[in-house]
């Protein structure tokens, strides 16, 4: 049994192969259209998700299988002081597999130290969010066609942004990629993300408060948005909020082919008004998120697919 607890669980190969699962699913969805029957997933999410949510169940539903889930943190045992560990062994009774998203990092690894289904990590706090990861990864082999040789830039929040501790991880693992790191002092990249991925494995980046300088170098830019529910003081959170706000007149100055993605949900970090660009990719990232998750539990629960 294996859990997806940080990407770093996945080699290469297995994102490969899940990839290639993915795009097998939206030429031959039929094919797999009941390859879960007599299976159900349990969607535990103790903070607030539409998306990766939603995504999982639909994932479910179209593999054939079924979703249990609670309605809300707040009415589940946990308000009652149950322990995350007692709620994974209760639901590991009621399911075949967990989806599982948490405010407090490490929850979800402590969820996988006691379930005894497999155990997926929808987000837990500012560390991690792998299948967001794999949702970026599949878009930009869809957009890029490669991993490699790319610029990154990743833009806005990235001190609490769990996908982009995860996207810079995963990414790391490929040759010849370049990290533009752009954010408020206050928000920039963890110390130990620069020490322990980028330094320690020799990966280029630079550190900027300037996206207009830098817009044109990139492959992809990463936009995120500032994290209200991470801040401790609501007037730090004011400040910020609006420090990157991309719109058509910044986006002159970037290539014809740049990837705009985003994890969303966005408030005001994106206009309106680039939604129609070519160069958007974040609507995209959406679907692709679904097959990847897809794909996901058929690799945990129902073999690889094939």
């Amino acid at each position: 049994m294996k859990s997806i607890i940080d990407i770093l669980d996945l080699s290469t190969d297995e994102i490969e192969e899940l990839i290639a699962v993915a795009e097998d699913i939206i030429q031959n969805p039929r094919a797999y259209a009941h390859r879960m029957e007599g299976k159900k997933l349990a969607t535990l999410f103790f903070e607030p998700s539409t998306r990766t949510r939603m995504s999982f169940e639909a994932a479910m539903y179209e593999l054939g299988g079924n979703v249990i889930s609670m309605a809300s943190a707040a009415s589940s045992s946990a308000a009652k002081g149950e322990s995350v560990a007692d709620t994974v062994k209760t639901v590991s009774c009621y399911a075949d597999i967990i989806a599982m998203r948490h405010p407090k990092e490490g929850a979800a690894l402590v969820a996988a130290n006691s379930a005894s289904v497999p155990v997926i990590n929808a987000g837990d706090g500012g560390h991690c969010h792998p299948t967001q990861t794999l949702a970026d990864l599949f878009t930009i082999r869809r957009e890029k066609g490669r991993f490699s040789g790319l610029t990154v830039g990743v833009c806005g929040d990235l001190k609490f942004g769990r996908t982009v501790h995860s996207l810079i991880n995963a990414l790391s693992r490929y040759p010849d990629v370049h990290f533009v790191l752009i954010s408020p002092e206050e928000l920039k990249v963890p110390s130990y993300v620069k020490r322990d991925v980028l330094a320690k494995k020799g990966i280029p980046y630079e550190q900027t408060t300037n996206l207009e300088g830098v817009i044109g170098d990139l492959d992809i830019l990463y936009m995120t948005r500032v994290q209200r529910e991470r801040f401790f003081n609501e007037e730090d959170y004011l400040r910020l909020r609006d420090s990157y706000i991309l719109t058509p007149e910044k986006l002159k100055g970037a290539k014809a082919d740049l990837s705009v993605m985003h994890p969303l949900p966005r408030v005001n970090e994106i206009s309106v008004a680039i939604d129609d660009d070519p160069r958007a990719c974040y609507f995209k990232q959406v679907k692709n998120g679904k097959y990847m998750r897809m794909a996901l539990i058929l690799k945990l629960i129902g073999g690889d697919g094939q």
